[in-house]
């Protein structure tokens, strides 16, 4: 497809950036208490369902006008255009001159989806019956170790090969019905022994996740693994007691590993998107074929919803129109993602990686320094433990800091107490923080606890909140495989559209590389091999004092 932006399509962006502008003085000039007070309909103008996933933005200091400009912006800056260049398998990752296919990953059987012109999903459900038949023998017991059935299953890998499968193992595991699932990713030498320390050796797999089967941190967890097993069972072990996610079958022959048992994927897959490949092995094996096909459902639904739906009524444009809004409108630098949901406790550090590698870029498709901010700074936890921590700081810090809410309106456990309490604390926090108190309702209050004049004025400024503080809620039935399916792709295609918008390339990482480089360099250096006085004062001299140390 074409790169380079036209000096019309720019002139219209910016022309669009202008007129957003003009709606934000008129926005600012209330605030959401008052716009709701005047507006009794504000919620259903300003929320937006598909099925039961409901996505409510109208506590955003942001009104129907100016959502009208933010379609606008979009349809300028040729969002549709490269969304359906996207699906048609067109190369949008411009620097590796690659294909961005991971919907194809959970396409269904007949569904067409191109590379080069060869239609990929039958290579798809081949690789994903593959898994299937591995993932069944392993929970059923007909593939098993030394010691027989495989009581834990270790993934090793770093990055998307760790962080999606770990964090959807976790988010559903009232459906995990197959063995202990346990993932190693630090190259930190105490992750993997401590992992190591509870195994039995005898009923333990490893599933190595590397494309290349070169990954640093991987093959060094690997290989630890690899010498645990030797150690304990003999060398002929290491094929019943390993398989990999790789495409190297040559490496991942040498390491022992039968390549019947390697499972692989493809460069139009990224590393942040591939938990829909064989990198989800451990989560099929976690909760079985079907619970992960249902999983995939989930996703492709999504999937065929952002391909057609109008983009009024689309919801991940509309949650990356709210984000636009929000850094390059408001200038708010970062957003905190706040699952009510205590298994979704990884969900926020997937979306790191999801979002920030995907959107953390300084130049354009052209290489030309970026006019605007990209992408913020994602981190969260889960509430209500987040209320306890930094919430004090999102209600009354100096910096406003969006935050996205996610809940299910029913809980896995029967105990409707704890479910109801929260709920009750999730929505009460985006009311909170759209409200606020002011300081006349604070010295009502402390006059009402009967505190004297001189103590209502001393503690007022303390107890007031300033209010008019943004949020998302994304309300949902039950976080089960098929909506935990929808709501990460809701987010990959956040992440597409703001990263169209902004004219960069969301599919390559070369942010990550000079670091690895130069520790490649360092390495020696630090094992006393070669003098580091070629570095910087600071580089050498911490390489000396950590030597001094030892």
């Amino acid at each position: 497809m074409t790169v380079a932006r036209t000096a019309a399509t720019a002139a219209a962006i910016t022309s669009a950036f202008s007129t957003l502008r003009g709606h934000r003085d008129r926005v600012e000039a209330q605030t959401m208490r008052d716009m709701f007070a005047s507006d009794p309909a504000r919620f259903s103008r300003l929320s937006l369902t598909v099925d039961d996933l409901l996505l409510d933005y109208s506590k955003n200091r942001i009104d129907a006008a100016a959502v009208v400009g933010l379609l606008d912006l979009a349809r300028v800056a040729g969002v549709e255009e490269r969304r359906d260049a996207m699906f048609a398998g067109e190369k949008i990752n411009v620097t590796e001159n690659r294909a961005v296919l991971h919907v194809a990953l959970r396409a269904q059987a007949g569904e067409t989806y191109l590379v080069d012109g060869v239609n990929v999903v039958e290579d798809v459900h081949s690789v994903l019956d593959a898994m299937t038949a591995f993932a069944e023998g392993v929970r059923d017991g007909s593939i098993a170790g030394v010691g027989g059935r495989f009581t834990d299953v270790v993934n090793i890998g770093i990055g998307g090969s760790d962080l999606g499968p770990a964090m959807v193992t976790r988010a559903l595991s009232p459906y995990h019905d197959g063995p202990r699932l346990h993932f190693v990713s630090n190259v930190d030498g105490a992750h993997i022994h401590d992992t190591l320390a509870k195994l039995d050796p005898a009923t333990t797999l490893f599933l190595v996740a590397s494309k290349t089967f070169t990954t640093i941190e991987t093959m060094t967890n690997a290989a630890t693994a690899r010498r645990w097993i030797v150690e304990a069972l003999g060398e002929e072990a290491v094929g019943a007691h390993f398989a990999a996610q790789s495409t190297a079958l040559d490496k991942v022959s040498a390491f022992g590993i039968d390549t019947a048992r390697a499972f692989g994927f493809w460069d139009w897959v990224g590393g942040r998107y591939s938990v829909w490949s064989a990198i989800g092995l451990p989560v099929m094996i976690a909760i079985g074929s079907k619970n992960f096909r249902d999983f995939l459902a989930g996703a492709h639904d999504m999937d065929q919803h952002f391909r057609t739906a109008p983009l009024d009524r689309n919801l991940p444009v509309i949650l990356a129109l709210i984000g636009i809004w929000n850094r390059n409108v408001l200038g708010f630098p970062a957003k905190a993602v706040l699952p009510y949901d205590q298994r979704l406790e990884r969900f926020a550090a997937y979306l790191q990686q999801l979002d920030m590698e995907s959107n953390g870029k300084r130049v354009t498709l052209e290489g030309a320094p970026v006019t605007l901010a990209t992408g913020p700074l994602v981190w969260g936890e889960p509430g209500t433990n987040g209320q306890h921590a930094f919430y004090q700081l999102i209600h009354q810090g100096t910096d406003v800091i969006p935050c996205d809410f996610l809940i299910a309106a029913n809980a896995h456990e029967k105990d409707g107490v704890h479910h109801a309490l929260l709920l009750a604390n999730c929505f009460a926090q985006t009311e909170a923080l759209m409200r606020g108190r002011t300081t006349d309702e604070a010295r009502a209050e402390l006059a009402a606890e009967g505190k004297v004049p001189t103590e209502v004025e001393r503690l007022a400024p303390h107890k007031t909140f300033p209010g008019n503080r943004p949020s998302n809620t994304i309300l949902y039935k039950t976080l089960d495989p098929y909506t935990l399916g929808r709501l990460i792709a809701l987010y990959e295609h956040q992440v597409f559209v703001q990263g169209a918008i902004w004219g960069i390339d969301s599919y390559d990482q070369w942010g990550v590389e000079l670091g690895k480089q130069l520790a490649v360099q360092l390495l020696p250096m630090v094992e006393g091999k070669v003098s580091a006085d070629s570095r910087d004062s600071s580089t050498a001299g911490l390489i000396k004092a950590a030597a001094q140390l030892k």
